[in-house]
């Protein structure tokens, strides 16, 4: 093990090796629960400028690693920023989520500008830059992309939804345009998390939020196997940065998922039993999960029993402590210190 990985309790988790207490950080670790957050978000009206902006960004990602004390800092950004970057219309509405141009043909697909999103998306490797530049030696920074099935749902869909109907009729209907679509977003994840590890990120995750809308065989076309191709491109440019895939909902999915998509760690989402994952999961890969966050906002009794059945459900797997979704606006941050100090203390 390198100096590196010893001195930074992640980076030794997510080589394998089973670190106790185990390393701890939190989707959404920074965001509205945080009075400071809301503070610096007022200053930029505009999210996706807020993104944009290397120092509002690097100071959105500072601030819980401030307060908290994580092992781990992820960057602050949005996994719309990379279909922005490339020349599809996205905006932000207040109380409505992301709205995207419905991307339906082979002309929106064409306006698709790879060159145009390295120079756009270029604030953020400068956000790495600073953040890296300003954490404690301790703790590990992770940049992240969404992963391509989910942003090509967005772009398909127009936005979120429950069941992706739109992209689900695209990916049906017109499989060539939906192919040619997840093509471009493999290669563009690519050179967008290969500029995040030149600048400094020690780990990437890729987040298939909306994976768990496929079945068992589209999961494995859209969501393994372009995975895996971004996994293999990565470990080859940087053999030192290891890669963390979080495909929510995957449900029966997910042992072909921690078998092929070539990812060092798995994200467990809510309602994956954790003890089913230690024995089902390949050992070649570092879980990472998977607390309920509505048990954070609880706090007291409700926490520390959630808290103390995964802390054991695991038994000696290579484990980092996480949510099984991001923390929720309404998170009280005395919860998030209680938590670190339940984990820290365990055994």
């Amino acid at each position: 093990m390198d100096g590196a990985m010893r001195l930074k309790p992640l980076l030794a988790a997510l080589a394998g090796e089973p670190v106790r207490p185990p390393p701890l950080w939190l989707m959404r670790q920074a965001g509205r629960y945080l009075p400071e957050y809301r503070a610096l978000r007022a200053r930029a009206p505009d999210f996706l400028g807020f993104c944009l902006s290397p120092e509002l960004a690097a100071e959105a990602t500072l601030q819980p690693v401030r307060r908290f004390r994580p092992d781990a800092a992820i960057l602050f950004a949005d996994i719309l920023v990379l279909p922005h970057a490339l020349g599809h219309p996205v905006r932000f509405e207040a109380g409505e989520g992301p709205v995207l141009e419905r991307l339906a043909t082979r002309a929106q697909l064409d306006r698709l500008d790879a060159a145009r999103a390295l120079e756009v998306a270029a604030p953020v490797s400068e956000t790495v830059r600073q953040v890296r530049a300003a954490l404690p030696p301790e703790v590990a920074l992770i940049g992240f992309a969404g992963a391509p099935f989910t942003v090509a749902a967005y772009m398909a869909e127009g936005g979120g939804s429950r069941d992706f109907a739109h992209a689900k009729r695209l990916m049906y209907g017109d499989p060539a345009l939906f192919e040619a679509l997840m093509d471009r977003l493999v290669e563009a994840t690519i050179a967008y998390l290969s500029a995040q590890a030149e600048a400094g990120a020690e780990a990437l995750m890729l987040f298939d939020s909306w994976a768990g809308v496929l079945s068992p065989a589209m999961f494995d076309r859209h969501v393994i196997v372009p995975t895996a191709r971004i996994a293999a491109a990565l470990k080859a440019r940087f053999p030192q940065v290891r890669l963390i895939g979080f495909p929510r909902q995957a449900g029966g999915s997910l042992v072909a998922y921690a078998e092929g998509a070539g990812v060092d760690a798995v994200g467990l989402d809510t309602a994956v039993p954790p003890a089913w994952a230690a024995r089902a999961l390949p050992r070649t890969v570092t879980l990472q999960g998977n607390l309920d966050p509505l048990a954070l906002v609880a706090g007291g009794e409700a926490l520390r029993e959630e808290t103390e059945a995964l802390l054991e459900a695991i038994g000696d797997r290579a484990w980092i402590f996480n949510l099984g979704h991001g923390v929720v606006p309404e998170t009280p941050p005395e919860h998030v210190a209680e938590l670190i100090a339940l984990v820290r203390g365990h055994g």
